[in-house]
């Protein structure tokens, strides 16, 4: 187990897994970092709310072994990072210490613990995101060895029925789900060999967050869209559904499963869909804007040097480093 030492001399003992009785701690410090995080910015009156307890579990139970967290000489939670790996791509986030711990050394030793597990279990893309507009955090990540890549740009588009209703796994008997996410796993595989999103599909059926919304050609799977629509936020209504992960054999198709995830959202009374388009992808990007999809939020893609992500020659891809 390894000890590191804060600026204070008080001694931070981790990494420890992270369990589900932890995640009121986890919220207190995820909310007084990020808080402190956007004072620093200049954005004095943000506080950041707690997210929403579901959200926590399914990011503790994906991260699994990832689950990371140090504790102070009195038990409490120094710093966290949860450390997801979806076949052979690995990612990082959330992730926090401690204000007070800040610029002690922890975040390194937390960030450079998430590379070194997510090495050891062969990941070959190793990345996290952060607000392109903060500095700090950039120079951070690069002197770890991250590499600035594209902006991440979050667009909503309202909800609306489509023609039909839109397929979800839910909906299916156990064992054409089970078949349907050993497909939605071949595709994935021929357009980005390694990745692999099964355990997401799985366990957002498991937790009742969310559902995966398919595309079919006739009887074949030639997409899929991962979704939660459990609100992000304590004690907000569900107004919001959010796509983690979005997988397409053709781009000309890639509007196909936008108004499927549309139409899933607006026959569950959630009132938009939000996604987080890569900035590989520029002409999906054009195709959301065509749409009357709206820009929110940007967020800076960061990979590890010698680790980064290579665009698949076909279809589309994406994939939210975000919980």
């Amino acid at each position: 187990m390894a000890t590191s030492r804060s600026w204070r001399s008080h001694p931070i003992d981790g990494p420890h897994r992270a369990r589900l009785d932890d995640i009121g701690e986890l919220n207190q410090v995820f909310s007084d970092a990020f808080t402190e995080r956007y004072r620093r910015d200049g954005m004095v009156g943000v506080r950041v709310p707690f997210l929403n307890p579901a959200i926590w579990r399914y990011a503790i139970e994906d991260a699994d072994e990832g689950a990371m967290l140090w504790r102070d000489e009195r038990g409490h939670i120094v710093a966290f990072n949860m450390v997801h790996r979806s076949g052979t791509e690995g990612w990082m986030g959330p992730l926090a210490v401690r204000t007070e711990f800040q610029g002690s050394g922890t975040g390194k030793d937390v960030v450079t613990r998430g590379v070194e597990w997510l090495k050891s279990q062969g990941s070959t893309v190793i990345g996290l995101e952060t607000m392109p507009r903060t500095m700090d955090n950039i120079g951070f990540y690069s002197r770890l060895g991250f590499l600035p890549g594209r902006l991440t740009i979050t667009a909503t588009l309202d909800a609306a029925y489509g023609d039909a209703p839109a397929q979800a796994i839910g909906r299916l008997s156990p064992q054409a789900r089970a078949d349907a996410v050993a497909e939605c796993h071949a595709l994935t595989e021929r357009l980005a060999p390694g990745y692999d999103y099964s355990r997401e599909i799985n366990l957002t059926q498991e937790l009742a967050v969310g559902d995966t919304i398919l595309l079919h050609d006739h009887d074949r799977i030639v997409g899929f869209a991962l979704a939660h629509t459990a609100p992000l936020v304590e004690g907000r209504a569900r107004e919001e559904l959010r796509v983690l992960k979005l997988v397409v054999e053709d781009e000309l198709r890639f509007v196909d499963v936008v108004r499927a995830v549309s139409d899933f959202a607006r026959r569950n009374g959630t009132r938009r869909v939000a996604m987080r388009l890569q900035g590989e992808y520029l002409s999906t990007y054009q195709r959301v804007m065509a749409l009357g999809g709206h820009v929110r939020w940007t967020d800076l893609r960061m990979a590890l040097n010698g680790y980064g992500e290579r665009r698949p020659e076909a279809g589309v891809v994406l994939s939210n480093w975000e919980i």
